[in-house]
């Protein structure tokens, strides 16, 4: 569970600190961050997440789409808008759509509402 939570962290972070200037901040450094990391898998102590962490669309869709628009393109996906979100036994259904009469294809994830995994993701060609 702890180790979903971290592989969302790391695909969001390098997203949130994409062009962050450091020059004026005191960081800990890389090797303090490997050692965190192999601490919290190691750590059964810590805290587990037993809630829902991705309650509303706007958060799913935050997390799903640089990841979509890293693998599939920035103008494909956009171009999708607006995305059908549906929130459904605890997962989250994710789709492109397209004009209408149009044909073509649409991204489609599902992602864990609890903790973020990726269930499933695809792009039909």
């Amino acid at each position: 569970m702890m180790k979903s939570i971290l592989i969302v962290v790391m695909i969001i972070s390098p997203i949130i600190f994409l062009g962050q200037n450091f020059k004026n901040r005191s960081t800990v450094g890389e090797e303090y961050a490997k050692q965190a990391i192999e601490k919290a898998l190691s750590d059964s102590s810590g805290k587990s997440f037993n809630d829902t962490l991705i309650k509303d669309k706007e958060t799913a869709i935050s997390i799903a789409e640089p990841i979509l628009m890293n693998l599939y393109g920035k103008a494909p996906i956009a171009d999708e808008k607006p995305y059908e979100c549906y929130l459904i036994d605890g997962y989250w259904f994710i789709r492109g759509t397209l004009p209408k009469n149009n044909s073509g294809s649409v991204f489609e994830m599902i992602m864990s509402a609890k903790d973020g995994r990726i269930i499933k993701m695809s792009h039909g060609k």
